[in-house]
């Protein structure tokens, strides 16, 4: 039977959920708040975690957080209302199994939950999230114009020792670009480690990408290899590079120009064979010119650029995707489903898609497991996806992605800060960023 944690505020959707899941065999504790199931957490034994997004003292994330921070990791589903979906996004970068969205489907959640029962659970690794790379058939190449020109970069680029920035919203594959970078290079037999660079606690960062030796500060019971030695022969992949602190950025440029590392607490340098890949959604040029990110490193990291589009400005390269994940979930739930629906297609083509190939993966899957005829219909779609609409795309897509990022990024922003009642500590920590940081961008995008 397994053992779950039911984190919700709304007592009669708690009850609702407890007792579908009860019915289906397992076991649940419920909370209502971060507080709450934290103390469950440290004193009873629990498998899994199912908590919702917003509540009353602080947010599905923290309780992530916290999840992801213990030496067997337990697997979150975060529940979530549609207009959180690129919370939902984030939360999936941070280590969170699955999202659901609200309202919930029985179907959808007894499947979610008993396919994390069913995955093997390893120990935490805190922010390393792949040593192997993926598989050919991971990486879905479009056939639109601006898929053609990526893949060509790609190509371009692969062979060569160039360290190179991904740029793009979250969920645009940024990882997945990174990965086919690898697949396509001389290392492609070393490793591939990726690092969350979002994930790293100011404090340990440096023993996670470098190391440290046994005693170089209290909790150091043994000497640790960091990522940077993992990746010897490979590559290293540093996502949402911006958020290094400047103290982490100061021992990177170092490793760079050096190709040496110094463990924390040792004074020998050790020689690293590895090739730099980094990601990032947020715009790396302003921070250089506010000091929070070193123009040095920038240059260093960025001897290639790519960006990955998001899905609204991919054409048709949208309905192709949309076939590859139908592919993928009917394998997965053993259906046959053949296609979608005329009025489908147009749904998709017109849908703004702020959860990017995520957002679309998710939704399809969700559409197989409901449908109950051969093509998908629009009753099978979550009922927000009807109201949004995208923007004519410029003939600029690169300027059209960047003032797209910054617009979803005042967005995000403006509604952080209503959810807190503009408690700018809170907003910070939510958004993970420094207050700093918050108030330079709460400046930059007129946000008062």
């Amino acid at each position: 039977m397994g053992k779950i944690l039911l984190i919700e505020d709304d007592v009669s959707y708690s009850r609702i959920i407890k007792n579908f899941l009860e019915k289906n065999g397992f076991e649940v504790s419920t909370s209502a708040k971060v507080s709450e199931a934290i103390t469950l957490l440290k004193s009873h034994s629990t498998e899994l975690i199912i908590t919702d997004f917003r509540l009353p003292d602080g947010t599905g994330l923290n309780i992530l957080s916290y999840a992801m921070s213990l030496p067997i990791p337990i697997p979150v589903i975060l529940i979530t209302n549609y207009s959180d979906i690129r919370t939902a996004v984030k939360a999936m970068k941070m280590g969170a199994v699955e999202y659901i969205t609200k309202p919930i489907n029985p179907d959808e959640l007894l499947l979610t939950v008993k396919e994390t029962f069913s995955a093997p659970i390893s120990p935490n690794t805190n922010s390393q999230k792949s040593e192997t790379p993926f598989a050919d058939e991971d990486y879905i190449t479009g056939k639109s114009e601006p898929s053609v020109k990526l893949e060509e970069y790609i190509k371009l680029v692969s062979p060569t020792e160039l360290s190179v920035i991904v740029l793009g919203e979250t969920g645009t594959g940024k990882e997945y670009i990174s990965k086919r970078i690898h697949n396509l290079s001389k290392r492609k037999s070393g490793p591939f480690v990726a690092v969350d660079c979002g994930a790293l606690s100011k404090d340990l960062a440096g023993s996670e990408l470098f190391g440290h030796i046994k005693g170089a500060f209290t909790g150091a019971v043994e000497t640790k290899s960091g990522h940077f030695e993992m990746a010897k022969g490979g590559t290293i992949f540093l996502d949402e590079v911006g958020n290094l602190s400047y103290e982490v950025q100061i021992k990177l440029l170092r490793a760079i120009q050096e190709r040496t590392i110094r463990k924390i607490g040792s004074n020998q340098e050790i020689p690293i064979d590895v090739r730099i890949l980094a990601a990032t959604n947020d715009d790396l040029i302003n921070q250089v010119k506010e000091g929070n990110f070193r123009e040095d490193l920038y240059h260093r990291l960025n001897e290639f650029s790519i960006t990955a589009l998001p899905l609204r400005e991919r054409g048709s390269d949208l309905l192709h995707f949309a076939h590859h994940f139908l592919t993928k979930s009917n394998l997965k739930l053993g259906k046959a489903v053949q296609g979608f629906k005329p009025e489908v297609e147009k749904i998709f083509l017109t849908y703004s898609w702020p959860g990017n190939l995520r957002e679309l993966k998710n939704i399809i899957r969700r559409a197989v497991l409901l449908t109950q005829s051969d093509w998908i219909g629009k009753d099978v779609l979550p009922e927000e996806i009807f109201s949004q609409k995208i923007e004519t795309p410029t003939n600029n897509p690169e300027g059209n992605f960047k003032k797209s990022l910054m617009q979803h990024e005042r967005d995000l922003i403006i509604r952080t800060l209503e959810e807190v009642n503009y408690n700018k500590s809170k907003a910070s920590k939510i958004l993970g960023m420094d207050r700093k940081t918050l108030y330079s961008k709460m400046e930059k995008y007129g946000i008062s």
